[in-house]
């Protein structure tokens, strides 16, 4: 994996290669591909990842205020083994954050946002139709979820840019206990063992559309969080299932 290099790269999309290192390995802290107590080196991580060793200097110091890794030495850090009462931590504080996000949209969403909402449920609203016909005759659905899952994601990214609060979106990313990867792998594992987890939870996001339209950030906020928590309550639970 290298970050420089054809389309995309920092330079053309404004992104700092600083930025770019961190999330590639605050990703795959999340993925488990870098395991706790994993050591790492700067210039293991600026080779593999074909940058100067500066980016990753500066990307580890995030990772260290974020508590994802711990310094050993000058150049050394291992990845910090979280223990289930900092991942409970955590979880906390990442559902305080995402009803905030919501309480902030609805001082602040403009209309075009709102039926931008509106609009991206109506095609989850068609791609769960097919999703749940395909199921019942006993087809193949990943790639169905796989959609309805993007179009979830564009929600919550549309949701985060009605709350116009850049820091706030920040701290919620940095906050989340699990990468968007790994929450992703993990759902479409809870989906196959059981077709019908979490689809009943989409139903929450036309009730908050309707907040944010009203107004009413306390209303707002109290969907938000219920539909945070009952998610990540779901997925603790499966990664505690997994530990030995």
């Amino acid at each position: 994996m290298t970050l420089s290099g054809g389309p995309g790269t920092a330079e053309e999309t404004g992104t700092t290669r600083a930025e770019l290192v961190y999330r590639a390995v605050r990703g795959r802290i999340g993925s488990g591909e870098l395991r706790p107590g994993q050591k790492v080196t700067e210039r293991g991580l600026a080779e593999e990842l074909a940058v100067s060793p500066t980016p990753v200097r500066e990307a580890i110091r995030r990772l260290e205020q974020d508590g994802l890794i711990q310094r050993l030495g000058p150049r050394t850090v291992v990845v910090t083994d979280l223990h289930d009462r900092a991942i409970d931590d955590l979880a906390e504080v990442e559902v305080a954050l995402r009803g905030l996000v919501a309480r902030f949209a609805a001082r602040h969403a403009t209309p075009e946002q709102l039926d931008r909402l509106d609009a991206v449920l109506d095609r989850a609203d068609d791609a769960l139709i097919v999703l749940t016909t395909r199921y019942r005759q006993g087809e193949d659905v990943e790639r169905h979820v796989t959609a309805l899952l993007d179009l979830m994601q564009e929600f919550n990214d549309t949701l985060e840019a009605c709350a116009n609060n850049p820091v706030l979106v920040r701290l919620l990313e940095q906050s989340r206990v699990f990468s968007r990867p790994e929450r992703r792998a993990r759902l479409l594992e809870l989906i196959a063992a059981d077709g019908s987890f979490g689809l009943d939870r989409y139903g929450s996001h036309r009730a908050l559309v309707r907040a944010l339209r009203a107004g009413d950030a306390a209303a707002a906020e109290r969907i938000d969080t219920a539909d945070a928590q009952g998610g990540l309550d779901a997925l603790r639970a499966r990664r505690r299932e997994e530990r030995p």
